[in-house]
């Protein structure tokens, strides 16, 4: 009987093996007795700039700055469809966005916010990952003078216009522009 190899699914396997005792050979060399240089002390985390203030944020949870806010700073709220995504700032009493729902795409906010004064698409991490057909491979971002600025993620490849909306950013000092 004859064994038919196939190289690539050898070489793969090989490559696995080898990471792997790679792994496992710098975890047993923790007790080598070799002296190794004591870890500098962590410095302190910068302070913000005012108590409990996030940051591009204010005290009383008005966004200041669209372009330094994170992800995590304001309310997780449900909406369309089970889309789960965030509210971050006051809105204003007169603001379109306040209309808005998590979950609506691309088209539906355009035709409830109308036409953003800027706009523009970049990728997330996730689009660097091997074999993921999942959503939130790129981000789309809308920016409206004087209103804030909203986030889409997903839509098919190589749609950066499309997606849902995940993230609504009350501002009324936008500037605009990205």
């Amino acid at each position: 009987m004859r064994i038919r190899i196939n190289s690539s699914a050898a070489l793969w396997a090989a490559t696995v093996a080898a990471a792997l005792l790679a792994t496992a050979g710098c975890a047993s060399r923790g007790g080598s007795g070799a002296s190794q240089p004591a870890a500098a002390p962590a410095a302190a985390p910068a302070a913000p700039a005012r108590a409990g203030a996030k940051t591009g944020m204010d005290a009383q949870g008005n966004v200041v700055d669209s372009s330094k806010v994170e992800a995590g700073s304001g309310r997780t709220v449900k909406g369309l469809n089970g889309y789960e995504g965030e509210i971050t700032g006051n809105p204003t009493r007169n603001s379109r966005f306040n209309r808005l729902q998590i979950g609506m795409s691309a088209r539906q906010v355009t035709d409830i916010a109308g036409q953003p004064t800027d706009q523009g698409a970049y990728v997330t991490g996730k689009a660097f990952i091997p074999f993921y057909f999942g959503g939130d491979r790129h981000r789309y971002e809308m920016t409206y003078k004087g209103q804030g600025r909203l986030v889409f993620a997903g839509g098919g490849m190589g749609d950066y216009s499309g997606g849902n909306l995940i993230w609504i950013i009350h501002n009324p000092n936008e500037s605009g522009y990205r």
